[in-house]
């Protein structure tokens, strides 16, 4: 060999060498001596596996202070789901403590190559057992970069028998679905939908049997998903009583495969997030004209399926679930575990709620980031 070509290959050697004890030192991001120990020894720790609709809105690391989206003026009162929760029954659910916590999912993949834990990815401003993050699709469940079930194993892994009573909420998909509502409008049975709700069907159920495998005794609670037609940005479309028929008969049949499964298991059960949606605002009429009713929450918050970021908006600007939704939707899944796993919870009630949600919705927004 040449003594260049031997040069070439000790530099390759080196810069491998060197790329390697990076990642072994390179954490996974996991801050130090994060408090593990929930708030109360009695509390039912909660774990989330999903996308956008399941990612805090406060995390600041991935939607900066300053930012318009997740809420614009109103971000301060922006909460998501997990947010409402640990605020309201965070004694008896434990998603974590909030934590700065997660890797890019390049290093976090490499690290597993390494036989080293990836740990989140990617990283974000949440609570340590929410590993859901926005823009994940099926995919990401078992596979790639910023795979979630793996990761959250590795983390039950840590704390066994605090798992044996614990909970984990898959709630994704949509970002598989929702994208395909022209071609549900026309033909309900065709081969592309049939493919992603056998793809999405067979990815939940690979990160069921994962987490199973390992923690035989934790539930899970698999979330349908809702009717994108339903979202006032799409008023103007699919407004046709053959339309209206189509999209339903096509997201009946992917709810019914993620319902399958969990009637499958009783350690599973299913949240129809469909029918929570159409008790509270309704739907379209059966030609296809949106038909949707107003919410009260309390004497005077009231709230339409529209969009904006005031609180009286269903929808945030950006188009994900505004804080009444979440805050019902937060109340609606308590009820369900406490139902379908006996879970000793408390009921979220409704005056409850209420007194949360009417001084969050004052008719002054706080002041605009930036301003």
């Amino acid at each position: 060999m040449k003594r260049s070509a031997r040069i070439a290959v000790l530099a390759l050697a080196l810069l491998v060498a060197a790329a390697l004890l990076t990642l072994t030192l390179w954490s996974d991001g996991m801050p130090p001596d994060p408090p593990h120990r929930p708030l109360s020894s009695e509390a039912i720790p909660l774990a989330v596996l999903g996308d956008s609709n399941s990612h805090s809105y406060q995390d600041h690391a991935w939607f900066p202070a300053d930012t318009t989206e997740r809420g614009g003026a109103w971000r301060s009162r922006a909460f998501q789901w997990t947010e409402v929760l640990a605020r309201l029954r965070g004694q008896q659910l434990d998603l974590g403590p909030w934590v700065l916590w997660g890797r890019p999912g390049v290093v976090a993949q490499a690290r597993e190559w390494l036989g080293l834990r990836g740990g989140r990815a990617p990283k974000k401003e949440d609570y340590f057992y929410n590993f859901a993050n926005s823009g994940a699709a099926c995919k990401n469940l078992m596979g790639g970069r910023f795979r979630q079930a793996p990761r959250l194993v590795a983390l039950m892994d840590e704390e066994p028998e605090r798992w044996m009573r614990g909970v984990v909420v898959i709630r994704i998909g949509l970002n598989n679905w929702g994208g395909l509502l022209d071609l549900q409008a026309r033909d309900p049975s065709a081969p592309e939908l049939r493919a992603a709700t056998a793809y999405c069907a067979g990815e939940i159920g690979a990160a069921v049997a994962l987490i199973h495998a390992s923690h035989p005794s934790t539930r899970i609670l698999l979330v349908g998903i809702g009717n994108e037609a339903d979202d006032p940005a799409n008023f103007d479309r699919w407004q046709s009583a053959a339309e209206t028929t189509n999209i339903g008969t096509a997201l009946d049949g992917f709810n019914a495969a993620i319902r399958r499964l969990a009637d499958s298991d009783p350690r599973l059960a299913y949240f129809d997030d469909l029918a929570w949606f159409q008790a509270h605002w309704g739907s379209r009429s059966a030609d296809g004209k949106p038909d949707y009713k107003t919410v009260a929450i309390g004497s005077t918050l009231h709230v339409t399926n529209t969009i904006g970021d005031d609180p009286r908006n269903a929808l945030l600007a950006d188009r994900h679930s505004g804080l009444v939704w979440n805050a019902l939707w937060a109340q609606a899944l308590v009820a369900r575990l406490q139902d379908v796993f006996g879970l000793p919870l408390t009921p979220i009630a409704d005056e409850e709620l209420a007194s949360f949600l009417e001084p969050l919705a004052l008719t002054n927004p706080p002041r605009a980031p930036g301003s």
